[in-house]
């Protein structure tokens, strides 16, 4: 084991893990990869760090949380070397990305209540109901090569008319491509909307997908309490670096 703090209040390996949470080996990592500056050594070569390291270790923790732990390594090496406006910037950009996620979810669960008020006042379908894949397509504000993209990924089922196959969309393909649109506009991948369209599609309503997606909007505050808490760290370690 590494040598005991001493007067200047530095510290060692051990006691730098104990007071940040990570294990010894995990700051010896997280020094070899850059997340925090690297330690001095002392005269029988011990790494000796200071409070500051602290800091920079709340600092990852914060973000790993937030944004992940590979994006929080990259994010972390990064502001300790731009300049104050360019890594000022990093973080803006972080809080920026969180907030899109969190319109995005927002998004889904109000198309989502749209067609659940929708089907719940449900009427008789007609012909004239239906659509075809360009009027359907000009509706959702995508294009007819995503239509037939969700198609192929069993995410739409239209129907097929005339001897040249061409697609109709009856009410229920009409809201299972538009259930697929806000979900994909929220940032769900391809298997998690098809899991939930087959739960719409069984149990004929869209409340698991809004459970679902209240869940992330729940997941997405805890995220950004996480960052708002590690960007006052990185605050610090950047005033420390310009007083220094």
């Amino acid at each position: 084991m590494e040598g005991s703090t001493t007067g200047d209040r530095s510290l060692t390996t051990a006691s730098l893990a104990s007071a940040s949470g990570y294990s010894p080996q995990q700051v010896r990592d997280l020094e070899r990869l850059g997340v925090i500056p690297p330690a001095t050594r002392a005269p029988n070569n011990y790494r000796r760090f200071t409070p500051r390291h602290v800091v920079a270790l709340r600092a990852y923790r914060g973000l790993a949380a937030a944004i992940g732990p590979v994006v929080a390594r990259r994010t972390l090496r990064e502001v300790r070397t731009l300049p104050l406006d360019q890594a000022a910037a990093v973080v803006s950009a972080l809080h920026v990305d969180l907030t899109r996620l969190r319109t995005q979810a927002l998004d889904a669960v109000a198309a989502l209540r749209t067609i659940r008020s929708e089907t719940d006042s449900y009427t008789a379908e007609t012909s004239a109901d239906a659509m075809s894949i360009g009027e359907l397509a000009e509706a959702l504000g995508v294009r007819t090569s995503t239509l037939r993209f969700w198609e192929r990924e069993g995410l739409v089922l239209p129907e097929r008319v005339t001897s040249y196959g061409a697609r109709r969309y009856p009410q229920g393909a009409i809201r299972e491509a538009r259930i697929t649109a806000a979900l994909r506009a929220a940032g769900y991948g391809i298997p998690a909307v098809r899991g939930t369209l087959e739960t719409v599609r069984e149990l004929g309503d869209v409340d698991a997908p809004v459970e679902a997606l209240q869940g992330r909007l729940t997941d997405l505050a805890h995220r950004m309490v996480a960052l708002v808490a590690a960007g006052a760290d990185i605050a610090a370690l950047l005033g420390d670096a310009e007083r220094g």
